[in-house]
């Protein structure tokens, strides 16, 4: 398991590591006018699920922090929002969603392909029907139900009853990981259904049953992409990996800050040396400049941004949890490298083709969740740097605390 560090940080050490981080990437690594492009890009390129998904959950994280599961206030939510406390970009995700739903569709998304990609736009529909104003409508708790119905009873399933990542066969995709068990995780939260979390915790372990890759050569080992179904892709893909990372980040979060923290000790133990394994080893092959390459093992692969910015991410959000700091650096070094591949209009350059798993983006071209994954970054880093400069950080039932 990692040794957590004692949540009471040395003075002396706290001034060390904040002057080393804002030495790095400066005390706001990127501005207010200049999020606020980047947020826009995101939102007039994402078209399918997964990317409006990923874009409400980014939305949240930054503008409402409160709002989201990293917050001790997260469960239960307020059931009214005054309107600086409003997530309107991420409400408007979902009413556009909901609005383009057919009646007849289970899933948030019709026809999307995977069973899983629509899920991910369910804690966004699941937050607007807990601070609906009309309490008497139906319209988001019935969409939500009818998505968690669905992944429950209807996808196929692998025999040790993993969710398949496709609608039409067994396929087990890393991406998986972000768009369902966070989903399934903060259903249960909300309804203080315990089965639910131990069901998003299984997926998150089944999957990494699948997926995980001991090659002796990689040290601690990380996530193959693809495996089973009709096609595979066996390369450990940096943003499958981060996909993977980051969904279980949001898990652990999900169950440290539920009724049932306390209860699921062991459950967020497993989860937090899962995250960090494939941290540690992304980290082990950074370049120089702070990226990462798009399959992580293999530097003749190009460097990714968005890959780089997501696990960044997670190891931000990690860090200001358990208080093991061993990775930040490494964060540091790659924040820096997703400020210098920003241009000024709010444009992520150096990004992978997310269609394409194995191309650079074509010139001109843009990802929208790469978009997402730098506003994703901006808001783990400012979470971390409130813990090291020790502001209060209230902890809910079941918080990390000395040693999980």
């Amino acid at each position: 398991m990692v040794a957590v560090l004692n949540s009471v940080i040395n003075g002396a050490a706290k001034l060390n590591l904040l002057g080393s981080l804002l030495a790095s990437v400066g005390s706001e690594p990127f501005s207010s006018v200049t999020l606020a492009r980047v947020r826009d890009n995101m939102l007039n390129i994402s078209k399918a699920s997964w990317e409006l998904g990923t874009a409400a959950q980014a939305l949240t994280e930054l503008y409402t922090p409160s709002l989201s599961v990293f917050s001790p206030s997260a469960f239960p939510p307020p059931s009214t929002l005054n309107a600086s406390w409003t997530p309107t970009h991420t409400f408007n995700i979902v009413n556009t969603t909901l609005r383009n739903k057919p009646a007849s569709s289970k899933t948030l998304w019709a026809n999307q392909g995977s069973a899983a990609d629509p899920a991910s736009l369910g804690t966004a529909v699941l937050l607007a029907n807990w601070t609906r104003t009309d309490k008497r409508s139906p319209w988001y708790s019935s969409a939500a139900q009818g998505q968690l119905s669905y992944l429950l009873n209807d996808a196929p399933r692998s025999r040790a009853g993993a969710i398949s990542h496709r609608a039409n066969e067994v396929q087990f995709w890393s991406d998986f990981v972000y768009m369902v068990p966070p989903f399934i995780a903060y259903y249960g939260a909300l309804q203080s259904d315990k089965d639910l979390l131990l069901e998003a915790y299984n997926q998150c372990r089944l999957y990494r049953d699948a997926l995980q890759d001991p090659s002796p050569q990689l040290g601690i080992p990380t996530w193959r992409h693809i495996v089973q179904g009709s096609f595979q892709d066996n390369t450990h893909w940096a943003t499958g990996n981060g996909w993977a990372a980051a969904g279980m980040m949001r898990v652990l979060a999900t169950f440290n800050h539920s009724s049932f923290g306390s209860e699921l000790r062991k459950e967020q133990a497993n989860l937090v040396d899962w995250i960090d394994e494939i941290l540690v080893t992304s980290w082990k092959y950074q370049e120089p400049n702070g990226a990462l390459h798009n399959v992580i093992n293999d530097p003749t692969t190009f460097t990714d941004t968005s890959a780089t910015a997501l696990i960044a991410a997670t190891t931000y959000r990690l860090a200001a949890l358990t208080r093991d700091f061993k990775s930040v650096p490494s964060a540091n070094h790659a924040l820096s490298f997703i400020q210098r591949s920003l241009t000024s209009d709010g444009w992520l350059q150096g990004t992978v083709d997310p269609l394409k798993f194995h191309s650079p983006s074509a010139r001109g071209e843009h990802s929208p969740e790469g978009q997402a994954f730098v506003l994703l970054l901006d808001a783990g880093f400012r979470a971390f740097k409130d813990v090291v400069e020790g502001g209060p950080v209230v902890e809910g039932s079941g918080a990390v605390r000395g040693g999980l």
